[in-house]
């Protein structure tokens, strides 16, 4: 199939996730013989931090504005498919061009589900409102179980499928690293986030004075007081992800508050965490035991003393347990053949015309 995608980024993982979950699942769209081209809008922030600017399993533009979209307008007609992602700038007059002028399946896939309905719910449409949700064939979302009925019956979605992120088990395996941290953590700041990860890392830290831990990510307010044992690293280019992760006995998740509401809404980083061997500790959110299997793949906490015995603990058993899970139900490989049965059921055959005509963009 000739697939063309709009998203939030492909070229730069700085400050978001959404760069990692796009490129694993399109390397492994190309492993399976389809024709990718990516539409990324050129932001000056990702500009600045583009560690993929020639990615080599799709073709790949930028554009600076939505006047622009115009000459990607016979591409987008002519593609069997064409799949808009969240938080893509200027999201919902992008959605309505798309949907008049693709010729094939249209889709959207959200990354962020919870928080998009969060969103709709007070009325704010940054990316997406209820009528481009009506307008796609296809709501491939980021979360799954319950939250797919209602995109469906309370939001309007055609058809609601999970399509949950997945890890490039080529570029995430065990390395070898010498292990430097008995917990780490890898993730953005978020205010939500933090209370947990004060909670289960920082705390920690300072309770256990003997013990090495790490933080890396970007954006994290300076008036935070990290123990002198937290080793903050203040962006970790994906290519470094798996020293990181192989460097570190345990890893820490941290769910957004809307995520784990939602339930079913596992990070990347489970996933990266788990290809490269590292054993997992993670919050406690409904559908977990759907994604990894506690305890077995990974290991649930609450409490501040819950990770202190958990790091106590022999981490080599959890983490070949979590990477034997991972390669076996949640590498790209798997979320590619998912899209492309997806895609497939919808593909409606070509129709000869011609695209609508081409109406002006405005924000």
């Amino acid at each position: 199939m000739k697939i063309v995608v709009l998203g939030l980024s492909l070229s730069s993982a700085w400050g978001n996730g959404h760069a990692t979950t796009w490129r694993a699942l399109l390397r492994g769209m190309a492993a399976r013989g389809h024709a990718v081209h990516f539409l990324e809008r050129d932001m000056p922030w990702y500009a600045a931090h583009r560690d993929l600017p020639a990615p080599d399993f799709c073709a790949f533009d930028l554009y600076d504005g939505l006047d622009q979209l115009d000459a990607f307008a016979p591409m987008v007609h002519a593609a069997d498919a064409v799949i808009v992602g969240s938080y893509v700038p200027d999201g919902v007059a992008v959605a309505h061009w798309v949907q008049r002028q693709a010729g094939g399946v249209t889709a959207f896939y959200d990354i962020d589900t919870p928080v998009t309905l969060a969103k709709l719910g007070r009325g704010d449409h940054e990316y997406l409102d209820p009528d481009t949700i009506a307008g796609f064939d296809l709501y491939l979302s980021f979360t799954g179980g319950p939250t797919l009925t209602r995109l469906e019956r309370e939001h309007g979605a055609q058809r609601a499928e999970a399509l949950y992120c997945a890890v490039d088990a080529a570029r995430y395996r065990p390395t070898g690293a010498l292990k430097r941290w008995d917990l780490s953590y890898l993730g953005t700041y978020s205010p939500d986030r933090q209370p947990t990860l004060d909670r289960l890392l920082i705390q920690v830290a300072r309770r256990m004075p003997d013990r090495r831990f790490a933080v890396a990510g970007p954006q994290y307010p300076v008036e935070i007081e990290w123990p002198s044992n937290v080793e903050r690293i203040d962006h970790l280019p994906p290519e470094q992800h798996a020293d990181f992760y192989s460097a570190s006995r345990y890893t820490l998740n941290v769910t957004r508050d809307d995520m784990r509401a939602a339930g079913w809404s596992p990070s990347v980083r489970l996933f990266e965490a788990g290809a490269c061997g590292t054993a997992i500790l993670s919050d406690r959110w409904p559908g977990i035991e759907d994604v990894l299997r506690p305890p077995a793949e990974i290991a649930l906490v609450d409490t501040t003393d819950d990770v202190i015995a958990a790091i106590a603990r022999d981490a080599a058993p959890l983490g070949a347990a979590a990477r034997r899970a991972v390669l076996a139900r949640h590498t790209a490989a798997h979320r590619a053949a998912e899209l492309e049965a997806l895609l497939a059921e919808l593909r409606r055959p070509s129709t000869g015309t011609q695209p609508a005509p081409n109406i002006a963009l405005t924000a």
